[in-house]
């Protein structure tokens, strides 16, 4: 009978009922068109304690029934990794893990959870709710890394019966303070040297010596940050120079923690020769947007920023690395912020005053990271690659 439908006197019924059901499945179900959170704050960064504002929109190609629109603010640290040992049948894998919640709230913006019954129906078109909420104190500063994050997110969902929920998704920064006034250490300078001799079977040559410095070691993002090194080469190899900043961000399990370098940038030098010493001074990294030194509030996530002298013989050999240890705040040093008012009263167009410099927010120099696994899926909207924001000193500029 089904393969002779067509020559049914009963096929335009049959179609016609089909038109029907496809209208009141449409009517049932609803077309979204869009899901989407916006705030009131355009850049979407905070500091604990602020409130996080804006609204949820809604738009509909045809009317919806649903439970309710609900958010989920959420706030914590998660660390990940394993390990594995063996190789074949024999081969063992570990994994460590972590997960520290800081806030985990739910606010219903629309349906069942503000009264009135199970079932709601949202009629066709745009829609929008708007939510607020207040973050906690002493919130730890948005991270993303490869094997763990701090993350604080938006996530709404349209709780619909007898369907998937729609889900959308927005990650929004937290900056946590670092005052350098604050940190006892942060005027002092630093330095650090080290040496090594190289062996080529019986043979052992003379020492290769290498040392870093600045004149402080606390610097915010948008800083200069000065250095010297020097390299004294009494082996029989050449020796390649450069200096790298470094951020080492440890993450810790509940059984073990993790250390993850990641050079941030590196400045060449030319190499050191048999024999001959090389003084290196003048130069300078720009300290670029990143996450603030130790990630204050978080027990499971530490970062801390090294600049090194990396010395490379050539031949078969380890690096000389000589590190000193920077820390990178939010608010700057009073002194550097007098030098810099200084520096700007001296020119000719100086204006009779010069106020404290005020930060902007620039995007991490690390890059986005995409959320979906963790926070989205198959029926979700909304911003699913997240960069953290943090303060940056544009110091070539008065405000």
């Amino acid at each position: 009978m089904l393969k002779n439908y067509k020559s049914s006197p009963y096929k335009y019924k049959y179609f016609d009922h089909c038109d029907i059901f496809q209208q009141l499945k449409s009517i049932i179900m609803g077309k979204l068109r869009s899901f989407q959170i916006n705030l009131d704050n355009a850049q979407g960064i905070f500091w604990s304690g602020q409130t996080v504002s804006g609204r949820v929109t809604v738009d509909l190609e045809s009317e919806m029934k649903m439970r309710e629109i609900r958010l989920a603010f959420k706030g914590k640290a998660y660390v990940y990794w394993s390990e594995s040992d063996g190789s074949g049948e024999y081969q063992h894998t570990e994994h460590y893990s972590a997960t520290e919640y800081y806030f985990n709230n739910v606010v219903i913006v629309f349906g069942k959870g503000l009264g009135g019954g199970d079932e709601h129906i949202l009629h066709p078109g745009q829609h929008a709710f708007p939510f607020s909420f207040v973050l906690p104190p002493n919130l730890p500063s948005s991270f993303e890394g490869d094997i763990g994050h701090v993350r604080y997110t938006i996530k709404g969902t349209i709780d619909r019966p007898w369907r998937f929920d729609d889900h959308t998704v927005l990650a929004f920064t937290v900056l946590s303070v670092l005052d350098l006034n604050q940190q006892p250490l942060a005027t002092n300078g630093a330095e650090a040297t080290d040496s090594k001799n190289l062996c080529c079977l019986c043979c052992k040559s003379g020492p290769i010596t290498g040392t870093i410095k600045v004149n402080r070691i606390g610097y915010v993002p948008g800083e200069s940050l000065y250095f010297e090194a020097s390299v004294q080469n009494m082996s029989n190899r050449v020796c390649g120079m450069s200096a790298a900043l470094e951020m080492i961000t440890t993450f810790h399990a509940t059984s073990k923690s993790c250390s993850v370098p990641q050079v941030i940038n590196t400045i060449p030098h030319q190499d050191a020769k048999p024999g001959d010493s090389e003084v290196w001074g003048g130069e300078r990294f720009i300290v670029p947007p990143l996450p603030p030194s130790y990630l204050a509030g978080c027990s499971i996530i530490d970062t801390r920023y090294i600049l090194k002298l990396v010395i490379d013989p050539s031949g078969p050999a380890f690096d000389l690395i000589v590190p000193v240890e920077i820390i990178i705040g939010t608010i700057p040093l009073q002194s550097a912020v007098q030098q810099y008012q200084q520096i700007l009263l001296a020119q000719p167009s100086a204006p009779p005053q010069v106020a404290m410099p005020a930060p902007s927010y620039n995007e991490s120099i690390l890059g986005p990271t995409n959320i979906t696994g963790e926070e989205g899926g198959e029926h979700t909207q909304g911003q699913l690659d997240f960069t953290p924001t943090y303060t940056y000193y544009n110091w070539s500029k008065s405000t």
